[in-house]
C-alpha cells in the first residue's frame, strides 16, 4: 500500500506490547492510539535506566547524581524544542499534561497586568474569547471558567454536516473585541485538521492571542512552531502520552515576548529569583511557569520518544497515517448500518476515527470487540459539544498510529461484520 512506513515491521518490533496476546488467545489489535500511544523499548529502557542510573532533584542537588539529572532533564527540553523547531529552548515549559498547559495560558490571562496595548492584558468584562464546537473539554472548561470569572463573553465556530469548522461568519466571530482564539489543530473526536493558519492571521489582524491544542496533531504531523508564530499563533500545547512518550509530562510552547509579560501560574520552588516574607521575585521562562520538583523522569522519557519519532521522520509517519486511515475509511464504508463521523477524505483529516453501528450502543461494541482482542474506544471521548452538534450521545472511535497494520483495520472490520451477527443485525 503506497504511503506506509517500508520498516513498519522493524517499528513493531520496537512496541513490546504489540507482540502481546489477550484472552482467548487473540493477538492485541490496538486501535486507541489517540487516548494513548504505545511506547518504544528505547522510551522504557531510557527512564529505567534514568531511575536505576541517575535518580536525583534537578537544578538543587550539589552532587554528581544531582548535575546528571539537571543535564538530562535540561537535555529533553533541548530535545523537544528541535522537535517543534522552536526558536528558543526557553520557549518550551514542561507541565503535567496538555490539559494544565492549557489552564496555564487560561489563568495567567486571568491575572495579567495591562491594557492590551502591548499585546496582552488580562481578560475582562466586554472583551471575548473564541473557541470551537469541536473541542477537547480540556479547551473549552478553562474558557468557560475564565470568561464566567472575569465577566466577559465566550464564542465558538460551529460544525458543518462533514464535521468541518464552519468558518463562513469568521469577518463576524473574530473582531476588535475578540483577545483569545483558541481552537484544536486537529479533533481528537472528528479527526478535522484544521486550518489553523488561516484562523491564526485573521485572529492576529485584530490584536487577539492565538492558542492552538496541537494534542493530536503533534503525534502525526510535523509541528513548526516558528511558522506557526509567523501566522500568528502564540501558544501551542501538547502531551507526552500520545508521541510515545510517558504520562504525566505535558509540553506548552509560547512566544517568549508574551511568556515575559504573564504572571506565573503557581508558586513554589524553582519558579523564583528570591521571596522575601513582603514580596517574591520570580525566575526567567521556562522557570517561571515550572514550580516545584519537575516531572523528571517522564521529561527524559519524553526526550527519547521525540528523537524516536525524528528518527522515523514526521513526513513519513503523517503519510503512514493517510494511507492507513484511507484504508481504514474504505473498509468501514463496507460494513452495513455503520456511520463515519466527520470527514470523509483521509487527507483532510487525521487517524482517528469515530463511528456509529446502527443498532447497537458504542460501549456494546467496544465491548465485542475488546472479545476479540482489538482495543477501540467507546463514549464522548471528552468531545460532548461535537457529539451534541451531530444528535449523538457517543461513539466509538478506532485510531491507528505509525505502527498501524492494514491486517489490524481487516480485523477490525471483521469484528464489525461480527458485531453485526452477534446482535443478529443481519
Amino acid at each position: 500500500m503506497e504511503g506506509l512506513l517500508p520498516e513498519l515491521e522493524v517499528i513493531r518490533k520496537d512496541f513490546p506490547i504489540l507482540g502481546r496476546t489477550l484472552a482467548g488467545g487473540h493477538p492485541l489489535v490496538y486501535l486507541d492510539s489517540a487516548n494513548t500511544s504505545q511506547k518504544p523499548q528505547v522510551v522504557i529502557d531510557t527512564m529505567v535506566d534514568h531511575l536505576e542510573r541517575h535518580n536525583a532533584n534537578v537544578a538543587r542537588a550539589m552532587h554528581q547524581l544531582g548535575a546528571e539529572a539537571s543535564e538530562a532533564f535540561e537535555g529533553a527540553r533541548d530535545k523537544v524544542a528541535a522537535f517543534i523547531k522552536a526558536p528558543s529552548r526557553d520557549e518550551v515549559i514542561f507541565t503535567k499534561n496538555a490539559s494544565e498547559a492549557l489552564n496555564l495560558v487560561a489563568n495567567t490571562l486571568a491575572w495579567a497586568r495591562g491594557d492590551w496595548s502591548d499585546g496582552v492584558g488580562a481578560i475582562g468584562e466586554g472583551d471575548e474569547v473564541v473557541i470551537t464546537e469541536m473541542e477537547h473539554h480540556s479547551n473549552i472548561v478553562p474558557w468557560q471558567l475564565l470568561t464566567e470569572r472575569k465577566g466577559a463573553t465566550l464564542r465558538w465556530f460551529g460544525l458543518t454536516e462533514d464535521g468541518r469548522l464552519d468558518t463562513s461568519n469568521i469577518e463576524e466571530l473574530i473582531n476588535e473585541r475578540t483577545r483569545v482564539v483558541a481552537l484544536t489543530w486537529v479533533s481528537n473526536m472528528l479527526g478535522t485538521i484544521n486550518p489553523v493558519a488561516e484562523i491564526a492571521r485573521k485572529a492576529h489582524e485584530v490584536g487577539a492571542l492565538v492558542v492552538v491544542d496541537a494534542s493530536q496533531a503533534a503525534p502525526q504531523l510535523p509541528v513548526d512552531v516558528a511558522g506557526l508564530a509567523a501566522d500568528g499563533v502564540d501558544f501551542v500545547a501538547f502531551t507526552g502520552h500520545k508521541v510515545v512518550g510517558p504520562t504525566g509530562i505535558g509540553v506548552l510552547w509560547g512566544r517568549r515576548a508574551v511568556l515575559d509579560q504573564l504572571p506565573p501560574f503557581l508558586g513554589g520552588g524553582e519558579m523564583i529569583e528570591t521571596v522575601r516574607m513582603e514580596r517574591s521575585t520570580f525566575a526567567p521562562v521556562p522557570h517561571k511557569f515550572e514550580a516545584g520538583t519537575p516531572p523528571i523522569v517522564e521529561a527524559v522519557g519524553l526526550g527519547a520518544a521525540v528523537d524516536y519519532l525524528s528518527a522515523v521522520g514526521m513526513e513519513a509517519i503523517h503519510a503512514h497515517e493517510q494511507a492507513i486511515t484511507g484504508y481504514a475509511l474504505e473498509g468501514l464504508a463496507t460494513v452495513p448500518g455503520l456511520t463515519v463521523l466527520g470527514p470523509l477524505d483521509a487527507r483532510q483529516r487525521g487517524g482517528a476515527i469515530s463511528f456509529e453501528l446502527e443498532g447497537v450502543h458504542p460501549h456494546d461494541v467496544a465491548q465485542v470487540l475488546d472479545s476479540r482482542g482489538i482495543a477501540v474506544r467507546a463514549g464522548h471521548h471528552c468531545a460532548k459539544p461535537a457529539h451534541a452538534r451531530f444528535g449523538v450521545q457517543s461513539s466509538t472511535r478506532m485510531s491507528s498510529y505509525l505502527y498501524t497494520t492494514p491486517a489490524e483495520i481487516d480485523a477490525l472490520v471483521a469484528g464489525l461484520e461480527y458485531t453485526r451477527s452477534y446482535f443478529k443485525l443481519g
